[in-house]
């Protein structure tokens, strides 16, 4: 890591966090703190060429293309230098770096039109939610084949043995995930670049799961799942990180969360086939519904080396001219190709001389032991667990035992099934909209109460008399569950895992916190069955209710808003100690909340807890001074 931040570092940090007197950050945070990154290293990172002269921005340029053999695009990458130090300036550039109309239209083209792709940048994106696909058809294997197999493997009796290897060959891909398929990540990644990772776990993605479909004991169906399981976690860690390293600025984040979306499109196609395979024979229906998910597996191999490599990893790898040729291929006019390879890097020379020295194993440690860190990792943590608490796994997994165990027969459970995964696909949407405006905290804040009630209504509706009121009782408030769910806690874990920790930390945070929601996501695989059999449909479903009102506690009080916020801000917040801001929800929001919503006060106000100063020159342009003031963002 780099040294520990000065004194004056540790000042930064704390001018920039208005704090209540007689407070302070937490004790340690001047040693072996993150000070440093926290404010100069991402605020630079923001716009690394900020404030360097022209003249010597030109030099800066000309030695990078005499390093990097790239001299032929000389004229170029000065031009693109410009546009990286100042893009709200290209009008105004002089003598020979003057842009064309030509590239300032292309320019404002790449701002007005950010979703008219480069063909290769398109299939990129598509090449990803296929990889999304996989995930999702992957999880829903089991669910209609619960019904059919475990009388096959011999354990289908209620016995504790049956219980617990039934749970664990649902849950072996999670294991897989969790123990292997996420720590090999970074490693692999490093190895053979990001296309490379996605062949090797799409071919985890295929083979074991064709295997599956012949295996004739429950020890061969578990190790097949494990096998798939090491590419669904190597994938997982991966497939973002890429698609997001491709794709310009402007969509970026839409990609991040588009990972959620696709992956609820596969569990969707996998709970169709599993109807659509229902009269097949007793005898084979069940191999189908286990060995399709490999289809999607075989475009994915196919179509990732049409696909251009990352151009970040390349720069990492000091190969310039081919992370140049694949910037070419994922843009629309070689001016974005200038700016956006010398802007990358700027970016790695920073990142470099702060983290030369640093071991992948120190920065796994450094999630617990540098404060900014550990309450990102904290938070990271609280919003994947979630997902596993909350439920929505006992459906992804279990919903045409559920149906089933609910009085419906095989098919009509598996059509509820279906209707489950359809509603879950088709309610991510909303999310593309809502996840920068009303933002994730209050996402998450808002639909926990409602998946709580909504479980809890799905279970007692089982104790109904059978017949088509209790059916499609029971139907409907899984999917009212689900419709929740999807636009929640379905695509916010991915997105925010993937923001809160520094960029020095954020591919091991990502493998952590992946591994988080994949483990969390085999305990409940091997402890449903158990629930299912000794508290029924609707003990089960109350006791995941509950899940939902520990996990409501837990975000409010662990998981800041993050919805608008650079990195550099984001700092700032998670720079206040989680006691701090465990007080002020006790103490300000939740009385404001009350006052607000439960007495109806239109006057009642809420005290920001994060005070952001203005900068100087702002301040004086205001005619303000240097008082408790400050610009409440």
């Amino acid at each position: 890591m780099a040294d520990s931040p000065s004194s004056e570092s540790n000042q930064v940090i704390k001018d920039d966090i208005k704090v209540a007197p007689g407070e302070h950050l937490e004790k340690g945070i001047s040693n072996k703190s993150h000070g440093d990154i926290n404010t100069n290293l991402e605020a630079r990172i923001r716009n690394p060429l900020e404030g360097i002269p022209r003249d010597e921005l030109m030099s800066r340029v000309e030695q990078f293309a005499h390093e990097k053999n790239l001299t032929e695009h000389l004229p170029l990458l000065r031009k693109g230098a410009l546009v990286a130090q100042n893009p709200d300036d290209i009008d105004n550039f002089k003598g020979a770096e003057a842009l064309t109309q030509e590239e300032k239209d292309a320019l404002h083209f790449e701002i007005e039109h950010k979703w008219r792709m480069p063909t290769k940048l398109f299939l990129t994106i598509a090449t990803c939610s296929i990889g999304a696909a996989v995930q999702g058809w992957d999880q829903t294997g089991t669910n209609g084949a619960n019904i059919f197999f475990p009388d096959i493997y011999g354990i289908g009796d209620s016995s504790t043995r049956s219980k617990i290897l039934l749970g664990l060959v649902n849950a072996g891909p999670y294991i897989g995930s969790a123990f292997i398929g996420c720590w090999l990540s970074d490693p692999i990644n490093n190895l053979w670049g990001r296309r490379g990772v996605i062949f090797l776990s799409a071919h985890f993605c295929l083979w074991p799961v064709i295997g599956s479909a012949f295996c004739h004991t429950w020890p061969q169906q578990l190790a097949c799942r494990l096998l798939m399981g090491i590419g669904m976690g190597v994938k997982a860690s991966t497939v973002p990180i890429y698609a997001a390293e491709n794709s310009p600025a402007a969509i970026r984040g839409a990609l991040v969360m588009s990972w959620q979306m696709w992956t609820a499109f596969g569990i969707f196609l996998g709970t169709a086939f599993n109807l659509a395979v229902f009269n097949v024979d007793e005898r084979y229906n069940w191999r189908l519904m286990l060995g399709a998910p490999f289809l999607p597996a075989v475009p994915l191999i196919l179509l990732i080396y049409l696909c251009p490599e990352s151009p970040r990893w390349y720069m990492k790898k000091n190969r310039y001219t081919e992370a140049w040729n694949s910037l070419v291929r994922l843009r629309h006019h070689k001016l974005q190709v200038a700016r956006d390879i010398f802007y990358i890097h700027s970016q790695l020379e920073l990142e470099f001389q702060l983290l030369k020295d640093s071991s992948y194993a120190q920065r796994f440690g450094e999630l617990f032991t540098i404060p900014r860190v550990r309450r990102a990792t904290l938070a990271a943590f609280t919003v994947m667990i979630a997902q596993q608490m909350c439920g929505i796994n006992i459906i992804a997994f279990y919903s045409t035992t559920v149906f089933r165990d609910a009085g419906q027969s095989d098919f009509q459970a598996l059509l509820a099934s279906f209707g489950f995964g359809l509603v879950n696909w088709l309610f991510a949407f909303p999310a593309f909209w809502t996840i920068d405006t009303f933002g994730r905290r209050s996402l998450l804040l808002f639909t926990f109460p409602q998946m709580t009630w909504t479980l809890l209504a799905a279970g007692l509706c089982t104790l109904l008399d059978q017949g088509t009121a209790r059916t499609a009782l029971v139907a409907l408030f899984v999917y009212l569950f689900c419709a929740f769910y999807s636009p929640g806690e379905g695509p916010v874990p991915f997105t925010y895992s993937a923001e809160v920790f520094p960029l020095s930390h954020r591919e091991v945070g990502m493998g952590f916190s992946v591994a988080t929601c994949l483990f969390w996501a085999a305990v409940l695989g091997m402890t449903f069955p158990f629930l299912l059999e000794s508290l029924g449909v609707v003990g089960a479903f109350g006791l995941y209710a509950g899940f939902n009102v520990c996990a409501f506690i837990m975000i409010f009080f662990w998981v800041p808003e993050t919805k608008q916020r650079t990195l550099e801000e984001l700092d700032w917040i998670f720079a206040v100690p989680t006691k701090k801001f465990v007080r002020y929800q006790l103490t300000e929001a939740l009385p404001w909340w009350f006052k607000r919503w439960v007495l109806w006060q239109r006057g009642a106000k809420l005290r920001p807890l994060y005070q952001f100063q203005e900068k100087e020159e702002e301040r004086k342009v205001k005619g303000g001074g240097g008082g408790e003031g400050g610009k409440v963002r």
